[in-house]
């Protein structure tokens, strides 16, 4: 499942986010969601989340 539509994606849920230094490469980091950053129910480069680490990314894949 890709991370574009908000309701999909929950705390406390593993995914896989594209941090902003990485967004050339598209290399993915996996964790746990800590927080939702978007408020809209839909976003195309994916839902912007803050993992538990504290590492902050749009999510491109839901595990």
């Amino acid at each position: 499942m890709n991370g574009q539509n908000r309701a999909d994606v929950k705390i406390g849920g593993r995914v896989k986010i594209v941090l902003k230094a990485d967004q050339r490469t598209g290399k993915l980091t996996e964790g746990i969601v800590g927080k939702i950053l978007t408020n809209s129910n839909f976003h195309p480069h994916g839902i912007k989340v803050m993992l538990t680490d504290g590492q902050v990314g749009r999510v491109q894949e839901i595990c």
